[in-house]
């Protein structure tokens, strides 16, 4: 029976032989079938194991499971218990609006680790008892042996045995933007994910060659089954809103059920009756509680994820929009974010001479043009010099790869590497399918690892070999290099190493190229024909380069307070490269740190390099989690791009996890809050501001709604113990607080962003719901709607005798103040004021008015509001249902005297804190 530790990774250190020996298994036979039945009993089904998520009834229930509506609940109650069951329906009704409107809000990733399953359900090739079979991945178990060819998905994690040619693309898993080079040499003990060449990892693709090798590790202990079981393991934080949120609901259940014990106790102490308090009470309770706020909260965000959608980020999660608003810190992988994510040729060196390459993608559009101390020349007027016409040759025959235009955009079929030799060649007017019938592909050595080479036989005026590889591989088999005129040189060694050093500074993926003549009659190659008297042709360098808009969204990000972190798995000098291209950096060089570095340090060591550190490359995905806790842990708020499978637990982790849209895996979107349908990092900054527009008008509906609730408590609870009339009745505060204030608070979530918005810093996330200021200008604007209230109230009263007529005249007199009240918060009634005081600098100086803006939803929800007013008066069902009475054209007009007033008190509320 095999005897092997499954969650042990370090396979990769070992030879073949000992990992053969350490599964029982057999490089030539495989497994039996019983010894594969006796595994299935050990180690299960090679599929991933998931926690199932809440039922939909349950997640529904819980959402009244909250402070705020334990009060309404026990306020429906005690109504019931006294008989008046049409009030317990409307403020039960209340509580449940509100417990769908949570319902609606909450946006679970319970599908990730769904979806990390279907990453490892194929369909593969297995040697058993020396039968090549096709089966399910489920049905793999550790020791069997696994055949491998490109287009394959890599079933369960693997060691290689044997390769050839073999290449895959773990960009899902390692974040590496280009197909790995595999090989079957054991690696040091030290060796970081995306650099173990000897492995195969479940759910990464072969896109070239074949391979043998032997399962090590199925389900949850492969790689992506140990990152599905971190997912399940964590929990996703709430963001800054919904913590203050929690935090004020809290207090004000505390001091509602501390006033109205008190209220109750002392009426009852005056010798008031039990209904009576009770009434009083419960109006206390209903009045207290912001009712509409939970609905405007979350129409407000989702105004603003309609605005991010157009700006091309889709929010999964409501909350994440006002999360975007506090963020402090960006960590952005690199490939497709902030760059172009398609390879483009930049730089090539020939004979001594560098020329640069404009244009990017792989689209042909630009030119090539000799550089001159590193400056961009002109292009060649008179056809591209013999010597760079010869290299560029070499890249487009030398080649499996083909271009592809759909439209406008260009993509590669085959490998980014080659895709990106054919479009510099197009761009000095080269055509892959001309050369190929010019000098046809007589014979070819794919590229291997071990070789570091690709060459290739074509026929023509005179047949000859092209050969393309790492520098290292061909330096040692050329004799003679080519000059720019296209002469034959000497060979000199240290130039080319200059070269290439020069090249790799500026982050260039360097490779080499190289020719031989042949004998005419020669029809085939092997190794030996290139293994010496090569005539080097040049060096192209390449790179992903960075998109022009994400280099302005970076700095504008920096401009907001932002700090932008570039965590990737590739490598340190590329990563360093484009970071400085891209302007992220904290002081004039880029510090960058690796995951080796990463794994090695304590905490604190972590802790610090993460807040001074711009660059982490060759990171493993706990090593990407683990980043994004260490910058929580110091008050930080991260949004966390990725793409792949090993993205997932950042993304959860993170205060907002942002996923890509077009190019990212299933895994990486179920686990974000928000989507990239454009995975183009300038529309986070984009996003970023839109979450900081979206806190502007949420406070702006604080401060617009919680005056009320501080009126009409106040009127209650000095109503109740002074033992007179309540001027305001619980059903009455339902209106006011739910349908008039949704219907006047919603505009302002559609309020335009303020200038400057992005040349400030982020959100506090520590900063309360209710700062002193706007404390104390939702003080000022209760006290002031108190005395309207009760004012009101009472003189209706006595002038009627009619105390329904008085109760009526009351809430229309509030809500005819509350209008000049929302023209003060809004930027209308801004632009308004400016106009005014321009037109009377206009008159006095000859200055220009300001233009007033045009809110046309501003001026609907009034007319709205005003329009369900008359209703709530003038109907007869709703006088039934509300205990309220017609009002005449006189009381109508007394009650909008109340807007005279108000508009000095707004003034003054401005002056305390500018909403």
């Amino acid at each position: 029976m095999v005897q092997v530790q499954l969650r042990s990774n370090s396979y990769y250190q070992l030879s073949e032989r000992e990992v053969i020996k350490c599964f029982s298994s057999n490089l030539e036979v495989g497994l039996s079938p019983e010894e594969v039945a006796s595994r299935y009993e050990k180690y299960g089904w090679n599929e991933l194991q998931f926690k199932p998520g809440k039922p939909a009834w349950l997640r529904f229930l819980l959402q009244f499971h909250q402070p705020l509506l334990y009060i309404l609940l026990l306020a429906g109650a005690i109504k019931a218990i006294l008989g008046s069951w049409t009030n317990a329906a409307v403020i039960w009704g209340v509580t449940v609006i509100n417990a769908v409107i949570g319902y609606v809000q909450e946006a679970q990733a319970e599908g990730a680790i769904a979806s990390l399953a279907k990453t490892v359900t194929t369909e593969v090739n297995v040697l058993r008892e020396r039968q090549i079979l096709r089966i399910p991945s489920q049905d793999l178990v550790p020791g069997d042996i696994v055949l491998l060819a490109s287009g394959d998905k890599v079933p369960a994690d693997l060691r290689l045995l044997k390769v050839r040619s073999l290449q895959v693309d773990e960009s899902a898993l390692t974040g590496e933007s280009v197909p790995v080079n595999k090989s079957i040499k054991p690696l040091p003990s030290d060796t970081p994910l995306a650099e173990r060449t000897n492995m195969a990892y479940a759910g990464s693709f072969i896109t070239f060659g074949q391979g043998k090798g032997i399962v090590v590790a199925t389900a949850n202990d492969t790689e992506v089954g140990q990152i599905s079981q971190s997912m399940e393991q964590r929990v996703s934080l709430t963001t800054p809103l919904t913590r203050k949120f929690a935090k004020f609901s809290r207090t004000l259940l505390y001091a509602v059920l501390t006033l109205a014990t008190l209220t109750f106790a002392i009426g009852l102490g005056q010798g008031e009756s039990w209904l009576y308090m009770f009434e009083a009470t419960v109006a206390l309770a209903v009045s207290a509680i912001p009712e509409g706020l939970p609905a405007v909260v979350t129409i407000t965000l989702a105004i603003g994820v309609n605005r991010m959608a157009r700006r091309h980020a889709i929010i999964r999660k409501l909350p994440a929009v006002e999360a975007l608003g506090s963020a402090t810190v960006i960590c952005s992988d690199k490939t497709g974010t902030l760059t172009e994510n398609q390879m483009t040729v930049q730089s090539i060196y020939v004979g001594d001479e560098y020329y640069a390459v404009s244009g990017s993608g792989y689209s042909p559009k630009g030119e090539i043009s000799q550089a001159i101390d590193g400056k961009r020349g002109s292009p060649f007027e008179d056809g591209l010099p013999p010597g760079l016409e010869q290299c560029l040759v070499a890249g487009i025959l030398c080649n499996d790869s083909q271009l592809k235009q759909t439209g406008e955009d260009w993509s590669v079929i085959g490998d980014p590497t080659e895709g990106a030799l054919i479009a510099a060649a197009a761009k000095a007017s080269l055509s892959q399918s001309s050369l190929a019938i010019s000098q046809p592909r007589l014979d070819a050595i794919p590229f291997e690892s071990q070789y570091q080479y690709m060459a290739t036989l074509h026929d023509g005026i005179a047949p000859v070999i092209y050969v393309k590889g790492s520098v290292e591989s061909l330096m040692s088999r050329c004799s003679q290099a080519i000059a720019t005129d296209g002469e034959i040189i000497a060979f000199e060694r240290p130039q080319i190493e200059q070269a290439v050093a020069i090249m790799a500074r500026k982050g260039l993926r360097v490779l080499a190229f190289a020719k031989k003549k042949t004998a005419s009659h020669q029809h085939s190659i092997d190794h030996d024909d290139i293994a010496t008297d090569l005539i080097f042709l040049g060096l192209q360098g390449m790179i992903d380069p960075p998109r022009p808009e994400a280099i302005a969204a970076v700095h504008a990000c920096q401009t907001a307070g932002i700090q932008v972190k570039m965590i990737t798995g590739d490598h340190i000098t590329t990563a360093q490269a484009i970071a400085r291209k891209m302007g992220i950096e904290k002081t004039k060089w880029v510090l960058a740190f690796e995951g080796k570095q990463l794994e090695k340090m304590s905490d604190r060591e972590l802790s610090q390099a993460v807040e001074d550190g711009s660059v982490f490359a060759r990171v493993a995905p706990a090593q990407k989690l683990r980043l994004v806790e260490a910058l929580q842990s110091k008050g930080e708020i991260v949004a966390m791009t990725g793409d792949g499978v090993n993205d997932a637990p950042a993304l959860k982790q993170a205060d907002i996890g942002i996923a890509m849209g077009k190019g990212g895996t299933e895994v990486a979107r179920e686990s974000a809050d928000m989507l990239l349908t454009d995975d183009n990092f300038a529309s986070i900054e984009a996003a970023v501001e839109e979450g900081r527009t979206v806190y502007q008008n949420l406070r702006k509906a604080i401060a617009f709604l919680l005056p009320v609730n501080g009126g009409e408590s106040m009127t209650i609870l000095i109503s109740a113990l002074l033992a007179r009339d309540l001027p305001i009745l619980s059903l009455q505060v339902l209106w006011l607080n739910m349908i008039n204030s949704i219907t006047m608070t919603v505009p302002l979530a559609f309020e335009p962003k303020s200038q400057g918005m992005m040349e400030q810093p982020p959100l506090n996330p520590n900063q309360p719901l209710l700062t002193r200021k706007l404390f104390w200008r939702i003080l000022a604007v209760s006290l002031f709607n108190w005395i309207l209230i009760f004012g009101m109230f009472e003189w209706a009263k006595s002038t009627t005798g009619d105390i329904m007529v008085a109760r009526t005249m009351a809430i229309q007199s509030l809500v005819a103040a509350r209008i000049i009240y929302l023209l003060s918060i809004s930027q209308l009634g801004t632009s308004i004021a400016n106009y005014l005081r321009g037109r009377t600098t206009t008159i006095a100086r000859g200055a220009v008015a300001e233009p007033i803006i045009k809110a046309p939803i501003l001026i609907v929800g009034i007319i709205a509001a005003v329009a369900l007013q008359i209703v709530f008066s003038q109907w007869g069902v709703m006088n039934t249902l509300f205990e309220t009475a017609p009002l005449n054209f006189n009381q109508w007009l007394i009650c909008l005297l109340p807007m005279l007033p108000m508009i000095p008190m707004a003034v003054l509320a401005h002056s305390i804190d500018p909403a």
